[in-house]
């Protein structure tokens, strides 16, 4: 299209732009913020080649919405904002207008635009909040038009010259003059201008000649700022024709001078004029001067008079004020070695000016304090300019007892300076660090001063140093300050910040101080800053003490901190100030909490720059920065309240907490505790946005998460340990990090991601946690004010807590003044919705938090790398302590199933509903379980009976929804959590109190919804735990039966019947899901035989399944004879039968022993349809594998045979699956009987060796030394005892009984002792005699033992072999194996 059609394309784009202005669109979200933006860039861009087009486009647009009809103030905000968006547009299209437009388009420039800008300039209002925004857009317009366009500009300016020169009228309007103070003028330009002026003035009348002064000069301006090149070369070069035309102007204006009045008019226009006129200059300073000049001499001399106050008029002198700081400006602008007389003329007049401007006893004052200070700022920085060595007026505006607007014009300078140093030769700002201490003291006390004018908290005091208590001993505020005072105090204040922001040395540099000094003043500074940020009384102010804070953390500001300790020092004032700004967005006591939360992401993108750069260059330096534990888990919470949160004192430390632990720290500060809570409160800041209704902060959040990744990614790579020991939930934090560039999606779907996200947080962490507490508390308030809507109110008849403050809604969240919260927008619920969303989520790992209290998440990262593991964290008894928030948060849930309130109670019921069964953290499972259990059983009384109210109805409806979304959503952990806790007592109760419901419609439909849910139960019947499984399996079959055909033939209403066979369909879904595998247990105490018994039950089902599908057979013939609906109701009736013949199947399947005789008969049924249903059900269980082996006298031999084969069953590589899975779950307790079984089983089967290869494997695999190698209580050593009680009792007997004997009974040995412990010796024993009868007596033994090899059992054999094998095997590596066998062998033996 924009190829065959540029003329449609761009009036398409333009349209748009004009459609999404906030004065149709309505007011701005940060989504349509965006897309102006969008929008504005591609007009840009299209501007470059379709310039008419668009021009022509924006100008049609901007005057359309001039002409509109407005009513209201919010409709005047989108006016003027619409405006602004359409000037900017403009300037930015002009400044890129090609070079080679057609005059066509200069024409159409001057008859369209030229009006409407003009417009915006000659209908200023004094006083208008938006009329002087709108006239500095409109002007920069027109400077970008005039750029390119001057003819056009100019021609319409010298039209109006040359009517005002035949033009009699008195009250001329001289509007278009004034476009000279506008445009872009260079110097070919201005000459034009200056020669107009020179032709055309004498025929002026007064009020345009006072105009064209006016303008001129600012034209000149003009050149001078946007050309300074231009200007000195005038200096360099001196230029013929223009100081012709600049010095027959000078005269034109010098006859005009006539009266007093007039000299004050036009006396600074003459000074600019004599300064284009460099010539003139040294001839006028020479003793002779020329009768031509001798007016210019003249001149400068009435103005040195009426400057040193001897002109005898106050105007004359304070125009010649204006003059001399003019001819100051000037004068920098030019080279000292390109004319030195003008630096000599300056001289003359610059002491007299600095006295007549800066005397605190007489305050220079023109009736327009703008305009005096303005005046001021440029005297202060031309001299500073002139020479930056004489800084005496800067110690007068820097006194104390200065007037304050001294100080005002002090900080404006400087900021000038800074910002504005076009000119090789100007001086720096570095002249003026010398000031650093005063103006730290400056902004401090106008700092107080500001935030104790508003009524707000006051602002943190410092502990100041010795010098600053100097500097302030007179700077006491015993009274509160005016209105007048704090306006004054806030303006000066903005300035001051605004400084910091342009260059933060200059309030950082510390001249001649120590560390600590340093440091203290810093940490002054910046608190003050940080104070500004939540101030919504201040919101520019607030804005800039961001970006100055910004500017501090860059990495050349952070080395000016403390320059003797620059790691430390960040860690501790950098913490403070995150600690502080969280603590506050955690609160929401901020208004524009998102954009505070993005520059927050712009700091820590700063902190990890500097962490970063410390890592690289000195390792060794900064290795302690990284050893503080971020999570702060298991660490004791430490409370800083406002006035905690800085000491700046040199040296001071921080106050000691509520918590038991210390705050000193042998590492630096990075150890101490307020590092650890600073990004505890982050982490909880970052979690509490996550539930924002506000997509824009949501995704800020998730951004920032990357960042804390990445501070951990730095520090971990220095202490060489995993991030994990930093951040326990890395992983889940770079997704978050990741999901943060889903701009485009909506807010469901963000909010399900970040559920999602959340539920896989593990680790419980101080962060998690406090979130999750905070949230809590939060969600209770909020969820009292939704349910007492609209009733309200305060025992003082006021209006409620504001629901800024109770987070229902945080940005339109004030109670009207009924007493009642305002539920209509949908953004009022929303922000509820997403709280409840965000505690069932992260409620898991805070009940993990709960159960391990006394346990650190994981090690300390102080201690040695070895010993940093994560603790493993184990799942809390579901019967545990029903206290805890989280069980709290449970019960509310239960109790809001049911919400009944009139306005809101259906989406709160209908948002539990999803957000319980779809985003509930599985560790919950098991407490949600057992709540419902114990609700649903107070629902009967104590005989059983069902106490129907529609509550209760209600909450099993609930609970029936509730628990088939959970079994149905897949959740990565659910299975671990579905089977702590049994859901038989539920499920059961949930049955029996349907039953009573009765066949209206609604209990079908709640019904139906029940066999659902237990079809959706058996499918996760692998994940759930059943305490009797068979038994209430068959009780559900029992009652789910009744249902099948229970009212479908007794319905005549068409829907009503459409429900009963939905009810019948998922009724026998369900049943054929029950009785898959399901073996038939009748009920005790029947007082008849247990088979005779399964066999009657078998019949009353299968009797149950031929009838239904006999009557889906009469129903089929039906519909089959006419159309319409009926005919739609056989297409469900064919899967009804589908399903009772899977039913019969398995039912049949499951009791072939007690069911195939009363099933057998039917294949040979005189009806063809009940043959052909029973052959149906036949093939149904030949093709599920059906054996009919349990028919047969030898079944329990062959199922013990079965039995034996599993347990010994064997894989590919040797390993025994069952065997091993059974040493894993068999209790100790019973690890002897676990022996024998298997040492008896395995030798029959001649696969001892195996077994033993497994099981000493596995204990060899796990020892910690060889020490200890079979010495423990495991099940290797249990069967290796038995094996050589067993099979080496006999062998033992048989090589040990005669030697014993022989010591025994022998009298060669009856008199001989074996005694070799010489404290025990008796007094007729020898020592030597006793060893040599030892050493004789253990040969022997020794020799037996050798010479019965050939008797060794040969299970003791493999015993030994397989030991041997297995230790050499997995330990022959390690030194401390040198032993053929171990210890343990003979331990056993």
């Amino acid at each position: 299209m924009a190829a065959h059609k540029p003329v449609e394309w761009v009036q398409a784009v333009v349209n748009r732009f004009d459609e999404q202005l906030p004065i149709k669109a309505g007011q701005q979200n940060t989504h349509t913020k965006v897309s102006t933006e969008h929008n504005k860039e591609c007009l840009i861009n299209i501007s470059k080649y379709k310039f008419s087009l668009v021009i022509s486009g924006l100008t049609n647009i901007l005057k359309n919405v001039n002409n509109m009809r407005i009513f209201g103030e919010t409709a005047e905000k989108n006016l003027y904002l619409s405006q602004l968006i359409i000037l900017d547009t403009l300037e930015k299209c002009l400044a890129g207008q090609p070079k080679d437009t057609m005059r066509l388009d200069e024409t159409m420039l001057v008859k369209q635009l030229l009006p409407e800008i003009c417009h915006f300039i000659h209908t200023y209002r004094e006083g208008n909040q938006h009329a002087a925004e709108l006239r500095n857009s409109a002007s920069g317009v027109l400077f970008s038009l005039s750029c390119n366009n001057f003819n056009a500009v100019f021609s319409r300016i010298s039209t109006r010259l040359q009517e005002l020169t035949v033009c009699s009228e008195d009250n001329a309007d001289v509007h278009d003059i004034e476009l000279l103070q506008y445009i872009s003028v260079d110097c070919s330009k201005l000459k034009r201008l200056l020669q107009e002026t020179v032709f055309k003035f004498k025929a002026l009348k007064k009020v345009a000649q006072l105009a064209v002064i006016n303008s001129l000069e600012k034209a000149f301006w003009n050149w001078v700022e946007n050309y300074p090149d231009e200007f000195t070369k005038l200096y360099q070069t001196p230029q013929t024709d223009m100081a012709d035309c600049a010095e027959k102007l000078f005269d034109l204006v010098d006859g005009f001078a006539e009266s007093t009045k007039r000299k004050a008019a036009v006396w600074p226009l003459q000074i600019i004029l004599l300064v284009l006129c460099p010539e003139i200059i040294q001839d006028i300073a020479k003793d002779v001067v020329e009768e031509t000049k001798m007016n210019k001499k003249l001149f400068l001399d009435n103005l040195r008079k009426a400057l040193a106050g001897h002109g005898g008029s106050r105007q004359l002198t304070e125009s010649a004020a204006i003059a001399c700081v003019k001819l100051c400006k000037a004068s920098t602008y030019i080279n000292w070695e390109d004319n030195s007389v003008i630096f000599l003329l300056v001289q003359s007049m610059v002491v007299d000016l600095k006295n007549l401007l800066f005397n605190p006893s007489k305050p220079f004052s023109r009736g327009n304090q703008n305009a005096d200070v303005d005046l001021m700022i440029d005297c202060l920085v031309s001299c500073f300019r002139i020479n930056p060595h004489n800084n005496q007026h800067f110690k007068i505006c820097l006194a104390q007892n200065s007037p304050s607007t001294f100080h005002y014009v002090l900080v404006n300078s400087l900021h000038r300076i800074i910002t504005n140093s076009a000119l090789d030769w100007w001086p720096k700002i570095d002249a003026v660090y010398c000031h650093s201490m005063e103006l730290r003291s400056m902004f401090s006390e106008t700092l107080h001063k500001a935030i104790q004018g508003c009524g707000a908290h006051p602002a943190i005091r410092m502990t100041p140093s010795l010098t600053f208590k100097e500097k302030m001993t007179s700077l006491k505020f015993k009274e509160k300050p005016t209105d007048l005072e704090t306006r004054s105090y806030k303006f000066l204040l903005l300035s001051l910040v605004k400084l910091i922001h342009a260059d933060p040395k200059l309030l950082l540099c510390n001249p001649r101080k120590q560390g600590p000094e340093t440091q203290g003043s810093t940490a002054e500074l910046i608190t003050g800053l940080v104070q500004l940020v939540p101030q919504s009384s201040m919101p520019d102010i607030a804005q800039e003490a961001m970006e100055a804070l910004l500017v501090l953390h860059q990495l050349d500001s952070i080395d000016l901190w403390n320059p003797d300790a620059p790691i430390e020092t960040f860690w501790e004032i950098s913490s403070q100030m995150l600690f502080y700004i969280c603590k506050k967005l955690t609160s929401h006591q901020m208004l524009s909490s998102t954009e505070i939360l993005k520059w927050l992401r712009e700091i820590l993108i700063c902190r990890n720059k500097f962490l970063l750069k410390n890592k690289q260059s000195d390792r060794s330096s900064c290795h302690f920065l990284f050893l503080y534990d971020v999570s702060g888990g298991g660490t004791s919470q430490i409370s800083l309240d406002h006035e905690e949160m800085i000491r700046c004192a040199p040296g001071a430390t921080l106050r000691k907490g509520k918590g038991n632990s210390s705050m000193e720290s042998t590492a630096g500060c990075s150890g101490t505790p307020i590092c650890r809570q600073a990004q505890t409160k982050l982490e909880v800041a970052l979690y509490m946005f996550l539930w924002s209704p506000d997509i824009e902060a949501v995704l800020v959040a998730m951004s920032c998460f990357r960042h804390l990744c990445e501070e951990a990614d730095i520090r971990c790579g220095v202490d060489e340990v995993s991030v994990h020991n930093f951040l326990p939930n890395y992983n889940t934090f770079m997704e978050f990090a990741s999901v943060s560039n889903m701009m485009s999606t909506g807010r469901a779907a963000l909010q399900k991601r970040v559920m999602a996200l959340l539920r896989r947080i593990e680790h419980p962490t101080a962060g998690n946690t406090e979130a999750w507490e905070d949230t809590h508390a939060k969600w209770e308030q909020a969820t009292k004010l939704i349910l007492n809507y609209p009733k309200t109110k305060m025992e003082d008849g006021q209006v409620t807590e504001s629901l800024h403050k109770t987070i229902v809604k945080r940005r339109m969240s004030h109670v009207s003044g009924g007493g009642s919260i305002d539920l209509s927008d949908t953004d009022s619920l929303q922000e509820w919705i997403n709280m409840t969303g965000f505690l069932c989520a992260l409620g898991g790992v805070c009940l993990q938090h709960r159960s391990n209290a006394g346990l650190a998440t994981y090690s300390p990262p102080m201690g040695p790398v070895s010993e940093r593991k994560g603790s493993m964290i184990s799942m809390v008894s579901t019967e545990g302590n029903t206290e805890t928030p989280v069980s709290k948060f449970i019960d509310r849930l239960l109790t809001l199933m049911v919400c009944n309130h009139e306005k809101v109670g259906l989406q709160i019921r209908t948002n539990i509903k999803d957000l319980v069964g779809l985003e509930l953290s599985p560790a919950l499972y098991p407490m949600l379980f057992n709540k419902l259990k114990n609700t649903i059983s107070k629902f009967f009384d104590s005989q059983g009976q069902v106490l129907l109210t529609e509550t209760n109805t209600q909450f099993v409806e609930q609970t029936i929804a509730i628990m088939k979304n959970l079994l149905d959503n897949h959740t990565e952990g659910s299975s671990e959590h579905l089977g702590q806790a049994s859901i038989e007592t539920m499920m059961l109760n949930l049955v029996r109190y349907v039953r009573v419901l009765g066949n209206l419609v609604h209990a079908i439909q709640i019904k139906t919804k029940l066999c659902q849910l237990v079809e959706v139960m058996m499918e996760r019947r692998d994940d759930l735990s059943f305490c009797q499984e068979m038994k209430f399996r068959n009780k559900m079959v029992e009652y789910l039966t009744d249902w099948v055909m229970g009212t479908s033939n007794q319905a005549t209403d068409e829907d009503v019947k459409c429900l009963t066979r939905d009810l019948d369909q998922a009724s026998m879904e369900a049943v054929v899901s029950l009785l898959a595998g399901l073996p038939l247990q009748p009920e005790e105490g029947d007082g008849v035989e247990l088979m005779e018994a399964k066999s009657q039950l078998f019949l009353k089902y299968f009797t149950l399944f031929m009838n239904l599908l006999n009557d889906c057979s009469e129903v089929e013939d039906e519909s089959s004879q006419t159309g319409g609906r009926k005919r739609g109701m056989s297409r469900r009736l064919a899967s009804l039968r589908h399903c009772t013949v899977l039913a019969m199947s398995n039912l049949l399947n499951a009791n072939v022993d007690s069911g195939l005789m009363h099933s057998i008969g039917l294949g040979y049924h005189k009806d063809l349809q009940t043959r052909a249903t029973f052959m149906e059900v036949l093939t149904k269980i030949l093709q599920q594998g059906t054996e009919f082996d349990t028919l047969a006298e030898t079944v329990l031999a062959d199922r013990f045979e079965r039995l034996v084969e599993l347990v010994t069953m064997m894989g590919d590589q040797g390993e025994l699956p069952i065997a091993m899975a059974l040493a894993n779950v068999v209790p100790c307790s019973q690890w002897d009987e676990l022996a024998r079984v298997l040492v008896t089983l395995f030798d029959s089967r001649h696969l001892l060796y195996q077994l033993l290869w497994n099981m000493f494997s596995k204990e060899v695999e796990l020892a910690d030394s060889m020490q200890t190698l079979f010495r423990g209580n495991s099940l290797a050593s249990k069967i290796m005892t038995f094996c050589f009680k067993v099979y080496g009792a006999t062998y033992l007997q048989k090589l040990l009984e005669p030697l014993l004997r022989t010591v025994i009974t022998s009298s060669e040995w009856q008199h001989v002792s074996f005694e070799v412990d010489p404290t025990r010796l008796e007094p007729t024993e020898s020592l030597e005699e006793n060893q040599r009868s030892l050493l004789q007596m253990t040969e022997k033994f020794f020799h037996a033992i050798i010479n019965s090899s050939l008797e060794f059992p040969p299970q003791l054999r493999s015993v030994c072999h397989c030991l041997y094998q297995c230790c050499h095997t997995n330990l022959g590596k390690l030194p401390s194996w040198d032993h053929p066998l171990p210890a343990c062998f003979w331990y056993h033996l």
